[in-house]
């Protein structure tokens, strides 16, 4: 049987989300992120596809490393404007039946009680489909607005989102018993008290004595997804996450990331394969090779560059304008994305250094993710060696132009796929959870979450 790939489709509440000054071409429909029927049109068009889920990026700051302002970022539309990713989930989730939504949210923020009723909130209103993308933050620029000088050191943002993560599981798992809401007209009772219990929770970083304000949903906690590529974020997602997105510029750096990951994993007590892993990538694809070349060239000439150098530089946390364009990017130690550096100093097969220039025709089109092109053939073939040279699940795929990126890939790929038993045909019943896992909609015993559920005999 053939190794099964699974999809993500990566979006955001704005016009450029990874792909930089593609808004410009006149089949992207990218303005039109603030209209609902954008969201519900992409919503069902996805789920025709089978992919997984949609999963919504989210930054609370602007670009301004590139220059040392926003200016190129604003000028760019370089995720500025950007609107919320929480408030469309309910209008996509009533148009489809299966889809699922990844939505971030940062940890530095917002204090978790609020957060805890809003994910609640979400996958009561999703009947389980709903997942949250664990950030700790970049921007300095974020950190600014919300009254701080920066951004917590790399390390030290994860500790505070550790904390972060057991107040909501313990809000999420430990607070309501299954059976609390009782609905017993006769009696008046609708809520048994003696089932719902305060967490008493008094931490370093946050003290949250009351109970939950939710009553339980179907998955209690929603998926936990985390994106995070460094030793510290191994470590974070080994404990907390179910599904993880990476970006490789090559199979090398790939197979490298997700054995470090699987590791990681079983080190922390839980399978191997307990996460879903997602790596980044854009597929530009037609009919024919010819027709996809040519597209990819028609979208290359509506890049912009300098828009690239913008992300990256805020990704990397160093202003890339202050080189040359072919200067090397040398050995630099970022506060902000440390994997992004790791992975451009290991992607010259060569060995040769990476420059500036690199960087921003690499970026122009898919961001820190390499992006493919050819027939739906070519690209089916592509992927099924990714996919078994790496030991990737699936492919988080951003867009050149939306939605006719999406629309491609399910007009040209997907097919071919299916026709080769690696793609499903259907989707599985049930929540988020148990479509990616096929092991229940709440999180298993083995899970850190699990620790916190009422009459758990340890919660640490």
């Amino acid at each position: 049987m053939a190794r099964q790939i699974r999809f993500n489709a990566f979006d955001m509440n704005c016009v450029a989300h990874q792909s930089s000054g593609l808004w410009r071409h006149p089949d992207d429909q990218s303005a039109r992120y603030k209209d609902l029927r954008y969201w519900t049109e992409l919503a069902q068009l996805l789920e025709r596809g089978r992919f997984d889920g949609i999963f919504i990026a989210d930054v609370l700051g602007t670009y301004d490393v590139y220059g040392g302002s926003n200016e190129a970022a604003i000028r760019h539309g370089a995720q500025v404007p950007v609107a919320d990713p929480l408030l469309v989930i309910p209008a996509m989730a009533y148009v489809t039946e299966h889809l699922g939504f990844g939505v971030t949210a940062g940890t530095a923020y917002e204090h978790p009680y609020p957060f805890a009723r809003r994910m609640s909130t979400l996958d009561h209103l999703t009947n389980g489909r709903v997942g949250w993308n664990v950030v700790t933050g970049y921007l300095p620029s974020a950190a600014r607005n919300m009254g701080h000088t920066d951004q917590l050191e790399h390390d030290d943002r994860y500790d505070h989102a550790d904390e972060y993560l057991e107040v909501l599981y313990k809000l999420w798992e430990g607070s309501w018993e299954d059976d609390a809401v009782v609905r017993d007209r006769e009696s008046g009772v609708f809520t048994d008290p003696a089932k719902v219990h305060e967490i008493g929770h008094a931490g370093k970083h946050f003290t949250v004595p009351g109970i939950h304000l939710s009553e339980p949903s179907l998955q209690r906690s929603p998926v936990i997804y985390q994106a995070g590529a460094s030793s510290r974020g191994i470590g974070f997602a080994a404990d907390n996450a179910e599904a993880i997105f990476v970006a490789a510029s090559t199979k090398a750096v790939l197979k490298s990331t997700v054995t470090k990951i699987r590791d990681a994993l079983e080190a922390a007590g839980r399978d191997r394969y307990s996460a879903r892993i997602y790596t980044l990538l854009t597929i530009i694809t037609d009919e024919t090779s010819e027709k996809a070349q040519a597209k990819y060239e028609d979208y290359l000439s509506y890049a912009s560059e300098e828009g690239a150098l913008v992300f990256m530089s805020g990704w990397m946390g160093i202003d890339l304008s202050q080189y040359g364009l072919d200067e090397p990017i040398g050995n630099v130690k970022s506060n902000a994305i440390q994997s992004v550096v790791a992975n451009f100093q290991e992607a010259a097969e060569d060995g040769s250094q990476w420059t500036v220039r690199d960087i921003a025709r690499h970026g122009a089109i898919g961001g820190l993710g390499p992006f493919i092109v050819g027939s739906g053939k070519e690209i089916a073939d592509q992927l099924q060696e990714w996919a078994e040279d790496t030991d990737v699940d699936g492919f988080n795929l951003a867009y050149a132009i939306t939605p006719g990126t999406f629309e491609d890939v399910v007009t040209h790929v997907i097919p071919e796929l299916q026709k080769r038993g690696a793609y499903p045909t259907e989707y599985t019943e049930g929540t988020l959870r148990h479509k990616l896992h096929g092991r229940g909609d709440r999180l298993p015993d083995e899970h850190r979450g699990a620790r916190y559920r009422v009459g758990a005999s340890v919660a640490s």
